[in-house]
């Protein structure tokens, strides 16, 4: 049971999602549009409906970032990652407030704690994740597209996610990019994918052997 732990948690997770949209967010459009959006957006794919929902683009973007489970095919930071990250933080804060109390970094659905060493990888993650994306937007900013089109292109690229309706960026022509910028946005997707912190410890591994 405790090798699928990251995708229970990503059911719990998804399960959520769909309920808060499903209450909030379906008055005015069909819920199976709304489903189909957010499984999208989980799973990274990026498909959607030619439908208008320019109010959910910001939400549909944090979904993305967040991505999906490691045993998927989905690029995203993982929500396993950031849901240690704050259980861990929470726990440091009651840790100072309660000192005598003793809490433990232990996921849910599992008996698994997760160490130190781990906290630290996962916070170097999503530290070269805002690094990358600062880079990226700036570039293509630089080279004359809005900011938040730049914005909204450098999280779908870093996450290899397609640029459907659902981010408002159904129009945006590529064709229009100058090749620098197409090879940048070609490099940065390989960096979202296999991401950047796997090839910093490969390096370290070759060229600092003891």
């Amino acid at each position: 049971m405790n090798f699928f732990y990251e995708d229970l948690h990503l059911i719990f997770y998804l399960l959520v999602i769909v309920s808060i949209f499903f209450l909030f967010f379906s008055l005015k459009n069909d819920f199976s549009i709304n489903l189909l959006s957010v499984a999208s957006s989980v799973s990274n794919i990026g498909f959607s409906l030619e439908t208008n929902q320019k109010n959910l683009t910001f939400i549909y973007l944090i979904l993305v970032i967040i991505g999906g489970s490691f045993f998927s095919t989905s690029s995203g930071l993982r929500f396993i990652k950031i849901y240690s990250l704050f259980k861990y933080s929470l726990n440091q804060i009651l840790s100072f407030s309660k000192p005598k109390n003793i809490f433990i970094n232990r996921l849910i659905f599992t008996k698994i704690n997760f160490s130190f060493n781990e906290i630290n990888k996962y916070f170097l993650t999503i530290l070269i994740f805002i690094l990358s994306l600062f880079i990226l937007a700036s570039l293509l900013s630089i080279s004359g597209i809005t900011f938040e089109n730049s914005f909204k292109l450098s999280i779908l690229t870093l996450m290899n996610t397609v640029n459907s309706s659902i981010y408002g960026l159904n129009e945006f022509n590529f064709n229009n990019l100058n090749f620098l910028i197409k090879y940048c946005l070609i490099l940065f997707m390989i960096i979202g994918r296999i991401e950047l912190l796997t090839i910093l410890l490969l390096f370290k591994k070759f060229l600092f052997k003891s």
